[in-house]
């Protein structure tokens, strides 16, 4: 990342790739954005169609469209390629498909000298994470996704609803497979700095009509309930593809649940899978490792063992 010019290049442009090019654009994280898909027709409309909108943001973002020979010298590539599930309720489903996919374009992207950072959004992400560390053959810290940020955000927007409070006052992390064994730390929860635990020890009657596992089940179910009504989850994916990249070229040291490749934390190697890190300039500057009781232990094994068995799968 030698460029003082922040350069984001986003390939897929679908709902998640579109709509994480309209936030970077809005928020003004980055001064060029390149945009890639195999339909080169939609990928210059959109370009079109987003540069429309300059005049109205208070700085502009130059954004363009180009193929994989010119992400050389790119910060960050955004990677939302990929197939929809047939219906809600596993993302695995598009593993092979996805495979197919990242196959080829790693390739390609790796040859034009890309050197920077790969943040992987397409699903199954964490499995897609490990697929394209192993293809790039980059550091474990360059290669991100975007994991349980999005599952985290929801679960802190159900809790917001219960308590009531702002959501960003929640602090807490939904950990593992961004799927269906993704779990809670509800021993790491916060209000304002207190245990959720505590609160609900002292205040049984006020709050007994919270079920944990029942806000742990919708947190899950969050985005299939959207999958189901309009075909897709995109608007707050794209944000949380935002809020990483910023804290990435801003250096932010912001700490997020991302899919993080593994390297004896949690006693896991070899492995991609969503936990709190740090974000900095660099990528993942440091993985933090969550003291989790026992039962919490007991879900993250499970869930590690099921991206370990998808990985496994796969002809890497």
């Amino acid at each position: 990342m030698g460029s003082n010019v922040r350069k984001i290049a986003i390939i897929g442009l679908g709902q998640v790739g579109s709509s994480c090019a309209y936030s970077l654009i809005n928020q003004s994280i980055c001064d060029e954005i390149l945009l890639i898909d195999r339909n080169a027709e939609r990928a210059y409309a959109q370009a079109l169609d987003l540069s429309h909108g300059m005049d109205f943001i208070h700085s502009r973002t130059k954004i363009y469209t180009g193929t994989y020979e010119q992400c050389g010298d790119m910060d960050i590539i955004v990677l939302c390629a990929g197939a929809n599930p047939a219906k809600a309720g596993d993302r695995m489903e598009v593993l092979d498909s996805a495979y197919a996919i990242h196959k080829d374009m790693i390739k390609r992207i790796m040859e034009s000298g890309f050197n920077g950072i790969f943040l992987a959004a397409s699903n199954p992400v964490d499995v897609v994470t490990y697929m394209v560390w192993k293809m790039s053959g980059l550091p474990r810290n360059r290669v991100i996704g975007t994991g349980t940020s999005i599952d985290t955000a929801r679960l802190k927007i159900l809790l917001s609803e219960y308590l009531p409070i702002d959501p960003r006052s929640v602090q807490g992390y939904v950990l593992g497979e961004h799927g269906e064994s993704q779990f809670t730390a509800w021993s790491h929860v916060t209000i304002g700095g207190k245990p959720l635990l505590d609160i609900l020890r002292q205040h049984k009657e006020r709050f007994a009509h919270m079920d944990l596992d029942e806000l742990s089940r919708r947190t899950r179910d969050a985005g299939w309930e959207i999958f189901t009504r309009k075909g897709s989850t995109h608007f707050g994916i794209g944000n949380a593809i935002a809020a990483i990249c910023r804290s990435i070229l801003n250096d932010d040291h912001k700490i997020m649940a991302v899919s993080t490749i593994l390297d004896g934390e949690y006693g896991y190697r070899e492995i991609s899978v969503g936990v709190p890190a740090i974000l900095t300039r660099h990528g993942i500057e440091e993985v933090l490792e969550l003291n989790l009781n026992s039962r919490e232990m007991i879900q993250f094994d499970q869930s590690c063992g099921v991206i370990r068995k998808a990985i496994e799968s796969l002809p890497l």
